[in-house]
């Protein structure tokens, strides 16, 4: 039984290996699975989560390395579509330590996965799965746009979750105003809203103010700021890490926050050691925690920082 659906970005990343350089400059990448939905549903297999991915890659060998890669973290690809003839969608990264990540995405006019649609899948799974991913990148181009909306329309059922990724990408948008206004169309499925300070600000949305969904807010380095729908607020404090890539930590983030809701542990807690874990790394899908490194982390042990580091 799938646990958990993932829905949104499959694409390549491809992150230079020479650390503090403008892309023009950079020499050589290190080629990795990447997109939301890839790093979460991995980020969740690897605690030990039965996962799926909606979306979609080209007819292309991007498409089958992300395919291989997903099949070989366990992972159902069984809604992973492969398009005949938009090219897998691509990111290049520059990494500047300790806090700035700026990606050039390669998806426009659109790609495969703003291409799926609601005949892509079977919507009385989407009703049923405990746990399913939206995440706002995927509300930024029809058809995809339509198709997140009939997902969280498809909700409901009791004792089902759903998490809502802010996942604001400003080149992705025009502007600010359209994105908040997408966002609203989905707003009434979420049970659990994630995102950080600027996404929060971007999105027009008062964390505290909401009753109807968990909301968390990610401070980085400072840690996260839980809103219950009680009205209840608690903090949870940044974890010390030597950043190596900041960028995969928010998806370590969320599939942290899901496998604390599947499995009844602290979601804030678990979701913090992941992210932390995953900032010290190069990679964003090969840097997911597996279950004993987060105890590990979590214990106060020190724990592997392979996952791609560069040489």
């Amino acid at each position: 039984m799938v646990e958990a659906l993932v829905t949104g970005r499959v694409a390549v990343d491809l992150y230079p290996e020479q650390l503090e350089r403008p892309l023009e400059e950079v020499e050589t990448y290190r080629r990795y699975a990447g997109g939301f939905a890839a790093n979460v549903a991995t980020g969740l297999a690897r605690l030990g989560v039965s996962a799926a991915v909606f979306s979609a890659v080209g007819d292309d060998g991007h498409g089958r390395f992300l395919r291989s890669f997903l099949d070989g973290e366990g992972i159902d690809c069984t809604w992973l579509g492969i398009h005949p003839t938009l090219r897998t969608a691509l990111a290049f990264c520059e990494i500047w330590r300790p806090d700035r990540f700026p990606i050039t995405f390669y998806r426009t006019p659109t790609c495969p996965d703003w291409e799926v649609r609601p005949d892509d899948i079977d919507l009385e799974l989407v009703s049923a799965v405990p746990l399913l991913y939206l995440s706002g990148t995927a509300l930024a181009r029809e058809p995809s746009r339509t198709t997140m909306v009939a997902l969280a329309e498809a909700r409901g059922r009791e004792g089902t979750t759903t998490i809502l990724d802010l996942d604001w990408r400003p080149s992705l948008w025009g502007g600010a105003a359209e994105y908040a206004s997408e966002l609203r169309r989905v707003l009434p499925a979420a049970t659990t809203i994630l995102g950080g300070d600027a996404e929060w600000a971007a999105a027009g949305l008062d964390p505290g103010g909401n009753r109807s969904a968990t909301c968390v807010v990610k401070h980085g380095a400072e840690g996260v700021t839980v809103h219950g729908r009680d009205g209840g607020t608690r903090s949870e404090p940044g974890r010390a890490v030597s950043v190596v890539n900041g960028l995969g930590a928010g998806d370590a983030f969320a599939a942290g926050w899901g496998y604390g809701l599947l499995r009844g542990r602290d979601p804030a807690s678990v979701a913090n050691a992941a992210g932390a874990i995953v900032a010290g790394r190069h990679s964003c899908s090969t840097a997911m925690p597996r279950l004993e490194e987060l105890e590990s982390c979590l214990s106060g042990e020190e724990y592997a920082r392979s996952g791609g580091s560069p040489g």
